[in-house]
């Protein structure tokens, strides 16, 4: 081979890799830029409870998963904006602003529950956050991967409208059943300690964040002699594996 012939040679092959390079980017490109955004709402003002639980459990997301943009927003007895109407305008603001294709929209919801769906009270306001209305907010949004973690009674009631491969859903209880630990100056609920304060500062994924903290409550339950509240879990097949936790 001629010391020309070796010089196109290898022109070509730099050509070639720089083209498949283009088309098969890096395995790791996309989970390096990937974001995570938080929005924390605790809905109901007349226990502080919510608007603690909504704080604390956003500042651990950020800490175990390096979240991006955070917002947290919380009713007290006098008012607030953690309403229907704004929990939909900040999941359409914060949507704008990822790839949706990539980044992860990470929804927090703390409140007391009913069958029907979440209490929001914020001063003389009183609403209801029906599962139709969330599986419609989080529809709009346009985001494909999506954590959905709802403490408050009979949270399961969510989980058949929006838990999906790319929709993760934890909640508190199953449909039938209250949770508990909604007292005023409490930092946290039952259900919020174990899965926020205690699991997810202690294991490396969202999966196994749930089963312990689910054994926590189960625990607690069973010694004060409550019902169970069956903690859920549902959905996420192609989210859950994208999140691990920082060490």
């Amino acid at each position: 081979m001629t010391y020309r012939s070796f010089t196109r040679l290898s022109a070509l092959l730099i050509a070639l890799a720089v083209a498949l390079a283009a088309i098969f980017p890096p395995a790791h490109s996309a989970e390096e830029n990937r974001k995570v955004t938080v929005v924390s709402f605790g809905l109901f003002g007349g226990q502080g409870v919510f608007r603690s639980e909504a704080n604390g459990a956003a500042e651990v997301v950020t800490a175990r998963f390096g979240a991006g943009p955070v917002v947290v927003r919380f009713n007290t007895k006098r008012g607030g904006n953690a309403t229907i109407e704004t929990l939909a305008e900040t999941l359409q603001t914060q949507a704008r602003s990822m790839n949706r294709d990539d980044d992860i929209l990470f929804v927090i919801l703390t409140s007391h529950g009913s069958p029907d769906g979440l209490a929001i009270n914020a001063g003389k306001l009183a609403e209801t956050l029906k599962p139709s209305s969330l599986a419609e907010m989080l529809e709009r949004t346009g985001v494909r991967y999506k954590v959905v973690v709802i403490s408050a009674c009979y949270s399961g009631v969510f989980i058949p409208r929006i838990a999906n491969a790319d929709t993760l859903v934890i909640t508190a209880a199953d449909a039938h059943h209250p949770s508990f630990g909604c007292e005023d100056r409490a930092k946290w609920t039952y259900f919020g300690d174990a899965f926020f304060n205690i699991a997810l500062r202690q294991t490396k994924n969202l999966k196994e964040a749930f089963l312990l903290a689910r054994a926590i409550v189960s625990k607690r339950e069973l010694h004060q002699r409550f019902e169970p509240s069956n903690p859920q879990m549902a959905g996420g097949a192609n989210v859950e594996p994208l999140l691990a936790a920082r060490p």
